[in-house]
């Protein structure tokens, strides 16, 4: 019994044994068969996972394509708000170059074209509106408001008679004239086309037959400005051709103060037009600046300029709403410009004072 328990034993064991064999080689077999279902594996996950990736681009394509297409057909508010707003800002930019027409504007808001102005009261005192105001620049026929205060402050017989030579000829820049050389006509008449028509051989005729010649009268100009307080100001001619014609807005409004205080320079410079008798011909001449005809503006001393080195120039003394004032701008670039700021400089004031305030100082 011992001997069959001993055989049974054994027998069992190896049974046991070779079931442990078979279940390791079994789990042996199993990994290695997970092994080669892991290496398998990743270009299955990876071809999934591009075709999700694609899916989802494919809706995200859909998804633009649809907000696309419904901005097309309705475009939301607040995207209509601002292509309405850039469409009124670029109508507005073509409206400033066009001068009159571009819209009222706030007060405090004021924004002139001209590369340098200023706007101040005439007694010198509140500054309104300035914009590189100190900036020292050539100032074309500007000159002529200084000619027309060195010929008055000689006190001469404004009925004698000068006459138009070569020496009054522009070969400088060559700027036309209609008054021939050997054209006679009184001072007072010279006077009258400088200021009002900005007329070269008549501004240069009147310097020329000035006390002493055209030095002394050149040296006249410079002592005028400096004792109005013109520091940065500097005369070489009297028609302002020359670019050496420098000075700056704050200076030029001095000069325009004090030109105002002459009767005749007011009146010539502010006359629409007149007719002047040239070697037996009437010919027609006008006023350089348009505002002196409009019926909206009150201007007591008007005068334009035009160098290219200078740009479009105009000064003006104006009464605007109901405030005595000097307007100067200098360095504009389009033809209208000058008007446009001037226009500009206007509606700015008269809002202000229609709504009881005073223009925001700038």
């Amino acid at each position: 019994m011992l001997l069959a328990g001993a055989l049974l034993g054994g027998g069992l064991m190896s049974i046991e044994a070779a079931h442990a064999v078979d279940k390791a080689k079994s789990k042996a077999e199993e990994q290695k068969s997970k092994a080669r279902t892991a290496q398998k594996a990743p270009p299955v996950a990876k071809k999934s996972a591009t075709k999700t990736v694609a899916h989802r681009d494919k809706g995200a394509v859909k998804a633009k394509s649809a907000r696309v297409a419904k901005s097309s057909h309705a475009a939301p508010q607040a995207e209509k708000k601002r292509y309405t707003s850039d469409a009124r800002k670029h109508r507005t930019a073509n409206r400033v170059f066009a001068g009159d027409a571009d819209p009222w504007q706030e007060p405090g808001n004021l924004a002139v074209h001209s590369g340098s102005a200023l706007v101040v009261a005439q007694d010198g005192g509140e500054t309104l509106y300035e914009k590189n105001a100190t900036t020292v620049v050539p100032i074309a026929s500007i000159t002529k408001v200084m000619t027309a205060m060195v010929v008055l402050d000689s006190m001469p017989n404004l009925q004698e008679s000068i006459t138009i030579t070569d020496e009054d000829v522009d070969y400088l820049k060559g700027s036309r004239s209609r008054l021939q050389v050997g054209t006679v006509m009184t001072r007072e008449m010279a006077l009258l086309l400088a200021l009002m028509s900005s007329e070269n051989r008549a501004a240069h005729a009147l310097g020329r037959h000035y006390p002493g010649g055209l030095a002394a009268f050149v040296a006249a100009m410079n002592r005028k400005a400096a004792s109005l307080g013109m520091a940065r100001t500097h005369f070489e001619d009297p028609t302002g051709l020359t670019s050496n014609n420098v000075s700056t807005a704050r200076d030029l409004a001095r000069m325009v103060a004090a030109a105002h205080r002459y009767p005749l320079i007011r009146e010539f410079s502010t006359t629409s037009g007149a007719t002047a008798e040239v070697k037996g011909r009437e010919l027609e001449y006008h006023n350089t600046n348009q505002l002196v005809k409009s019926p909206t503006w009150e201007i007591g001393l008007s005068k334009t300029g035009y160098i290219q080195e200078a740009g479009k120039c105009l000064v003006m003394q104006a009464r605007v709403a109901d405030r005595p004032v000097v307007i100067v701008l200098l360095d504009s670039a389009g033809k209208q410009t000058r008007i446009g700021d001037a226009n500009r400089i206007k509606r700015w004031m008269e809002s202000a004072g229609a709504s009881g305030k005073q223009p925001t100082p700038a």
